[in-house]
């Protein structure tokens, strides 16, 4: 929630110190004063714990933030929605149904629909709150392996009770354990899905 300033929202929070992400060739202060929340949220997407499809199409979920940034040509919009699904692996399940509730999908097939609304605007970081908790084992294994592939293209930030899941996707594991912060690097040996 630091990384995307959602915890300004909740009432009595604050924060000390400044966090900076590099955009592009440098790195930008996202505390700035000048620095826009809304530009923010579109370079750090943001996947929760439990899927929130919102109450629409699966087309209309994937493509509301490209709405919201105001592009309104079907034609520019498609092409991405379509692209999205395909990221995540999810257009050849919903290509024939698009125009139905995105609530009707299958809980692993809600999550990678939030993954895919969260790739929409191609972020540069991605940042996932347990994932997988909520998904039977293969629903799991769909999404790990989505990770893989997302991670050549963004930074990925993601929160795991899971160590072997960890281990399985990350390159590097931060390790918060009674007030101390652990590293460790992995090597690309373990990413095997």
């Amino acid at each position: 929630m630091t990384l995307n300033r959602l915890w300004e929202s909740i009432a009595g929070a604050n924060r000390k110190g400044l966090i900076k992400i590099k955009f592009g060739t440098e790195f930008q202060n996202i505390y700035d004063k000048n620095y826009s929340v809304s530009e923010l949220r579109r370079q750090v997407g943001m996947v929760f714990q439990v899927p929130n499809p919102l109450p629409m199409s699966i087309y209309n979920n994937i493509a509301f933030p490209l709405k919201l940034k105001g592009e309104k040509k079907k034609e520019t919009i498609f092409p991405k929605v379509k692209n999205a699904l395909k990221k995540t692996f999810l257009w050849q399940e919903v290509k024939e149904r698009l125009n139905k509730d995105a609530r009707s999908l299958s809980g692993g097939q809600q999550q990678r629909l939030c993954i895919a609304r969260a790739l929409i605007l191609n972020p540069k970081v991605l940042l996932l709150d347990e994932p997988t908790s909520s998904l039977d084992e293969k629903s799991g294994r769909v999404i790990e392996n989505l990770l893989l592939e997302l991670k050549k293209s963004c930074t990925i930030i993601l929160v795991s009770h899971y160590m072997d899941q960890v281990k399985r996707i990350a390159d590097t594991e931060l390790l918060l354990s009674d007030g101390k912060l652990q590293t460790n690097t992995y090597s690309s040996f373990n990413h095997n899905v």
